[in-house]
């Protein structure tokens, strides 16, 4: 374990799964309890084009995401919100033609795109210092906004008509939170990729929801649950030459079955007393 640390590439893959771990375990949290896997899935199949532009114009890939996912994150709430297109339309909509522009720019960028793999499943070996400062800053955003809104985003998630009801903003509460989300997709580019982020936002929440009921909770075991799979799935990846981001939430969604297998073994033992 300690000979590892002596190269910088594997310094900096710990340090980027820790730092993503904080941002999927919080915003992870309001994904699975406000029910917006679906349009988080989206927002990040939608970030490609985020990608694909950052080639066209020859700029960090990842830098891009940020804008076009936040971009992507508030159009998909307001064409669910304030028009008549269903929300599932309006997401499938925006996560195709986000994909589509991604492939199209792609494909305009003279030469070749050597990191796009990695884009798509992740690569967390590969990831720069630059990447690991932009996570952090990323992180400082959402944990900042989140102990801002903490109450509101907790009576949003839980219920929107009753946040209404008292007078909160429920709508561009739920516009930020869908920024949040945005930012959280930045994150996870390099760990998982485009195509799994939705696995690591959801299943360590889907974990932590086994074993606890309250919502910081579920924050503070999330991120736990994030780490450890994160850091994990890494090694193991690692020592077996496997693609880095596909065995963290391989490993992730083995941990959830344990982790279902010992909560019903929980219950019933008590039913059982």
């Amino acid at each position: 374990m300690i000979e590892i640390l002596q190269y910088e590439f594997m310094r900096n893959a710990f340090i980027i799964a820790l730092l993503a771990s904080v941002a999927c375990g919080i915003v992870g949290v309001y994904v699975v309890v406000k029910r917006i896997v679906f349009i988080s899935g989206g927002i990040a199949h939608a970030a490609f084009g985020g990608i694909g532009l950052g080639y066209f114009i020859g700029l960090d890939p990842v830098i891009c995401v940020v804008p076009f996912s936040i971009v992507s994150a508030l159009s998909m709430g307001i064409l669910s919100r304030r028009t008549k297109i269903p929300e599932d339309t309006a997401i499938g909509i925006l996560w195709a033609t986000g994909m589509a522009l991604g492939i199209i720019l792609i494909a305009l960028t003279p030469g070749y795109a050597p990191d796009l793999f990695g884009y798509l499943f992740g690569n967390i070996l590969t990831v720069p210092t630059s990447d690991i400062i932009l996570t952090l800053a990323l992180d400082i955003v959402i944990i900042a906004v989140v102990a801002l809104y903490y109450h509101e985003f907790e009576a949003m998630s839980f219920d929107e008509e009753y946040a209404t009801a008292i007078g909160l903003p429920a709508e561009r509460l739920y516009l930020l939170l869908l920024c949040l989300v945005a930012l959280t997709v930045v994150a996870l580019i390099r760990v998982v990729g485009v195509i799994l982020v939705i696995a690591l936002l959801t299943i360590p929440t889907a974990i932590s929801r086994l074993f606890s009921s309250r919502m910081h909770g579920m924050i503070i075991l999330s991120i736990a649950i994030a780490a450890a799979v994160s850091i994990s799935g890494l090694l193991l990846a690692y020592a077996t030459d496997l693609p880095s981001g596909a065995t963290i939430v391989m490993l992730s969604a083995g941990v959830f079955l344990l982790a279902c297998i010992s909560s019903r073994a929980r219950v019933a033992h008590r039913t059982s007393d």
